[in-house]
């Protein structure tokens, strides 16, 4: 089964045809993120204005990599080969949101294909299934950290982006439970406001990677400590302000110098870093899971992959993770989760629902 997925929540618009859930055939993603850099965050309605430039040619470029010609700017002829057109459908920004689903439910019509809406937060867990040709990979991602099996159930997994911290147990495809959130700042939109704090500017999760990464060659001298919000209270939620305000706090102290930028830096990744993997390993143990699943833009990190896989080993729970490039927003892992779900909805019904999310419900 061939499915085109469109992804357009907030400032990325992707374009991806995934076949069987699984084998990527192309994927296509187009970012607004130097737009934002002036603004140092995402303003929606310049979001939403790209998005409604580029979206078309980014299907085009999707459909012409995995089925034929580059240079072709016509996308119609490719609609024999999908299948099924997959959207993701919420959380996201109203504007953004739009953009993808009526652009996927105008496919639908016109080459008479099921439409499947994926929410997604699913999205970001079923790009754990996705296989990717190496050339498909940028360098830095020739080889992921990544266990390279099908994920099992039960699995915990830990959803980790700009908007969305959530732990979920997995039972079998399509069912979760969700175990517990962030009760404030995600642990993105953290790391985005700590690089605003520090003077880094936008996107903060690579910014503040790469400068703690200078710290930790400089060999300094530990003198920062910061806090690890809720690491030990006896549930799976999270709290991120608090940390948020204690880099403010060290910033705007007599102590701080251009020198500390570094160090706090590293030490706010670290504590980000503990916490996740702490309410993650304890979720683990409590379900007796069989795997460990991480999904999301924060994903990505590298303290944070090393430190769960390090964890993981002890314990002799495979962990999974997707490669770098497909952390990030994209069409690949709406298509995955599709083929997974194939709830298929009219598009004259479906409707973009910015507040979608998971069932309250804690067990």
């Amino acid at each position: 089964m061939i499915i085109l997925g469109i992804e357009s929540t907030c400032d990325e618009t992707g374009a991806t045809v995934v076949e069987n859930g699984r084998k990527v055939l192309s994927n296509i993603v187009s970012s607004s993120v130097k737009l934002h850099n002036k603004y140092k965050g995402i303003v929606p309605e310049i979001a939403a204005r790209e998005q409604v430039r580029v979206i078309i040619p980014v299907v085009n470029e999707a459909l012409a990599k995995a089925f034929g010609s580059i240079r072709s700017n016509n996308s119609y002829k490719f609609g024999c080969h999908i299948d099924a057109i997959a959207v993701s459908y919420g959380p996201g920004l109203i504007g953004s949101l739009l953009v993808g689903v009526e652009t996927a439910k105008t496919l639908a019509l016109i080459w008479k294909k099921p439409l499947i809406p994926v929410n997604h937060l699913i999205g970001h867990v079923y790009a754990n299934w996705l296989t990717v040709n190496s050339s498909q990979l940028t360098e830095k991602n020739r080889e992921p950290l990544t266990m390279n099996h099908e994920p099992m159930f039960p699995a915990v997994a830990l959803i980790v982006s700009g908007g969305h911290t959530d732990l979920l147990l997995m039972t079998d495809h399509m069912k979760f439970k969700w175990l517990g959130g962030t009760l404030d700042d995600a642990a993105g939109e953290a790391f985005d406001k700590v690089a605003r704090i520090l003077g880094l500017g936008y996107p903060g999760g690579p910014k503040v990677e790469r400068i703690a990464r200078q710290w930790t060659m400089d060999n300094g001298q530990w003198t920062i400590k910061l806090p690890r919000p809720m690491i030990d209270s006896n549930n799976f939620d999270f709290s991120f302000s608090g940390l948020k305000t204690a880099v403010a706090n060290l910033v705007h102290s007599s102590q701080f110098t251009v020198h500390s930028r570094e160090e706090i830096a590293y030490e706010f990744q670290k504590a980000i870093a503990d916490v996740l993997v702490t309410k993650t390993i304890n979720a683990a143990k409590r379900f007796n899971v069989r795997e460990i699943l991480l999904g999301g833009g924060v994903a990505a990190n590298s303290v944070l992959r090393q430190q769960l896989t390090d964890h993981c080993r002890g314990l002799n729970i495979p962990v999974k993770f997707p490669p770098v490039d497909l952390c990030i927003d994209n069409g690949a892992m709406i298509a995955a989760a599709a083929f997974f779900n194939r709830k298929i909805q009219s598009p004259q019904k479906l409707q973009a629902d910015t507040s979608l999310y998971f069932a309250p419900t804690k067990i």
